[in-house]
């Protein structure tokens, strides 16, 4: 299973364990993967109908993105190019032939507060939120930064355990926080879906169960040297924080970066159950422009300097974009794709794409067809990149 597939997969467990409010819209099931992409273009912005939510209040002030002309004719005509089993294939209408060819429910592009591009389709729009799936992983990334800014983690190289002692005397006893963020414990795992025996399938999502399963798994490499996709790792990094900030996550982001980054509207995240914990690795829910204000605030705080007014540790930016050594495509919950550019990632197409050397966001909310695949994979990077070239043109920095 390659690397982008496991992002699919590590999501899908997850909702065999939540408790849907399927009452109030029984025709569409209790699984979301399942949905039809009707179901999806529906319910996607509006997920409290199905699970319990906390809200993210925004706050009195706003961040200001303003609208630059851009040629609409230019951006609808370029090509894009990508590779299959050694065939290209070749896109010649631009945005409109990608967010038809990749259901695309909203498409922004801003640098600065200039906002180059911001397209909707499947009866979304700008005041609508959208759930993320993973890009969720990143959000906490910050959260965790922020953490050991306010003193409520001493360090990422912290034993796990010191703030979970159930995991004490299990295989997590040794592994540190660090080694959950960059999904390197060497405790065994396996996420594959096309085995319902696999652990993604029947593992517990909280609680004591998560704690007991995980403690009880196999450890089969030295911390650190074998990167492997995990998803209940990052659900111990959500329990994890929470305990050390005692407060709820939804809580904690609206005060430290909700509210004053100036997002424009509420948000909310997907709980365990009802009146539970957040997920740590998945369903915080917002609108596309705040998706964008989410990269503008990473950019921001790679900008900063030491003794600078600033949410997360100084370095903390550029040390959790450092690949892990045991894999030079991840940070902490972060993708790497190479020249400066980052990426926040969730199934069915979600993206916050960082280009820190342009200074460009660029961010996606979608109902592909499938939550994942080799192909949707090929054909989003190749059009994330002709469409970074042509918003940059000669402006590149």
């Amino acid at each position: 299973m390659d690397i982008f597939a496991r992002v699919c997969f590590s999501t899908i467990g997850l909702f065999f364990f939540v408790a849907p409010h399927v009452e109030a819209a029984p025709e569409f099931g209790p699984n979301i993967l399942f949905w039809t992409p009707e179901q999806r273009a529906e319910g996607f912005p509006s997920i409290e109908r199905f699970y319990p939510v906390r809200l993210v209040q925004q706050g009195d002030s706003r961040l200001p993105l303003v609208a630059k002309k851009f040629s609409r004719e230019r951006l609808d005509r370029f090509e894009y190019r990508f590779n299959l089993k050694d065939a290209e294939t070749v896109i010649s209408n631009g945005v409109t032939g990608y967010m038809e060819r990749m259901p695309t429910a909203g498409l922004i592009a801003v640098r600065g507060h200039d906002v180059l591009l911001e397209r909707y389709s499947l009866g979304h729009r700008f005041d609508k939120r959208w759930i993320s799936f993973s890009i969720t992983k990143s959000v906490v990334s910050l959260l965790v930064g922020a953490a050991i800014k306010d003193g409520y983690i001493k360090s990422v190289n912290e034993l796990a355990a010191s703030h979970l002692p159930e995991l004490r005397g299990g295989s997590y006893q040794e592994a540190s926080i660090k080694d959950l963020l960059q999904m390197s414990s060497g405790v065994a795992w396996n996420e594959g879906y096309d085995n319902l025996a696999s652990d993604v399938v029947k593992a517990p999502v909280v609680g004591l169960p998560l704690f007991r399963y995980m403690g009880g798994l196999p450890r089969t490499a030295k911390s650190g040297t074998v990167w492997n996709y995990n998803t209940n790792e990052t659900n111990l990094i959500g329990e994890l924080l929470s305990r050390a900030i005692d407060q709820d996550l939804s809580a904690y982001l609206e005060n430290k970066i909700w509210q004053p980054y100036g997002m424009e509207s509420e948000a909310n995240w997907m709980l365990t159950y009802e009146n539970g914990l957040e997920y740590g690795g998945c369903c915080l829910s917002a609108t596309l422009r705040d998706y964008a204000r989410l990269g503008l605030f990473v950019l921001d705080e790679l900008k900063k300097a030491p003794g600078d007014d600033s949410v997360l540790p100084p370095g903390w930016m550029r040390e959790s974009l450092s690949p892990t050594p045991a894999f030079n495509g991840y940070g902490y919950f972060w993708w790497l794709l190479g020249d400066g550019i980052y990426a926040a990632e969730g199934i069915f197409g979600q993206v916050i794409w960082i280009d820190s050397n342009n200074e460009l966001v660029i961010a996606l909310q979608s109902s592909w067809r499938q939550a994942w695949s080799d192909s949707l994979e090929a054909e989003w990077m190749a059009f994330m990149g002709a469409l970074s070239k042509e918003l940059l043109g000669e402006n590149r920095l």
